[in-house]
């Protein structure tokens, strides 16, 4: 049988929710959502969202509670939860789009994953009550044509950085003047209003923006907010290296 991609790390995240930290937060949502009380396990849960299609009214019900709490609390083990269970669409996302990224396959995963982190923390469920499988899946599928579009599109133009400038990204807009008194809640607001400029200009994404205000603003570490936000280490160094460089490359034209 041929491997699926990271085949491992699928089996190392459904481990991971067979601990009882995790069968704790199943009790707990079973508390509020009567629907998933029939479930004895996350493994039941998940073997439930895989059979049958995306289309079942029941598998809302599994999926709004799950939500819902990813909403109230952003604890980063219903992002884990909510992996587990679209891992096999993810799998077949990379699949289908195999041909956007035939040279760097790892890379495609790993913009893959990153579109499904965006699409389940955007999702609006007062405007969205039903299917939300079948949502979230074309949202992480159209989170990433517009992450390869926007490479395509710059192609011509990229130029070449070295990853150890990128972690000296310069933030000359900031800088505070002690001899003025600036207060530092000031010079902070105004750099998180530059970047928010970038979003709202279509330049970055919002998980872009919150990537940076978090590592760069507010001085999380890369291996603590990944850890944080259920993600991959090697992705959200690499994704906000790509990140900073665009921001670069657009500030140094302008």
């Amino acid at each position: 049988m041929v491997s699926t991609p990271r085949d491992q790390d699928r089996k190392q995240l459904e481990h991971e929710l067979e601990t009882d930290e995790y069968q704790n937060l199943l009790v707990k949502l079973q508390r509020k959502a009567p629907f998933l009380r029939r479930f004895d396990t996350w493994r039941d849960v998940i073997a439930f969202m895989r059979a049958g299609t995306s289309r079942d009214p029941r598998k809302d019900e599994v999926l709004r509670p799950i939500l819902t709490a990813h909403d109230a609390d952003q604890d980063y083990r219903w992002r884990k939860i909510l992996l587990a269970i679209f891992w096999p669409a993810l799998v077949s996302i990379r699949r289908r789009k195999f041909y956007w990224d035939e040279d760097e396959p790892d890379e495609l995963w790993q913009r893959i994953f990153w579109a499904f982190h965006q699409a389940i923390c955007r999702i609006d469920l007062a405007r969205r009550p039903r299917r939300l499988a079948q949502k979230i899946v074309n949202d992480a599928i159209h989170d990433l044509y517009l992450d390869y579009q926007r490479c395509w599109d710059h192609a011509s133009r990229e130029v070449a950085t070295d990853p150890d400038e990128l972690d000296e990204f310069p933030y000359e807009d900031v800088a505070i003047d002690l001899d003025e008194m600036i207060d530092a809640q000031t010079a902070l607001a105004r750099e998180i209003s530059r970047l928010r400029g970038h979003l709202n200009a279509g330049r970055i994404t919002e998980g872009d923006f919150v990537l940076i205000v978090g590592t760069r603003i507010y001085g999380r570490s890369i291996a603590e907010y990944a850890r944080e936000m259920g993600l991959d280490y090697e992705l959200v160094k690499k994704r906000r290296q790509r990140v900073e460089a665009a921001i670069g490359r657009f500030e140094t034209r302008s």
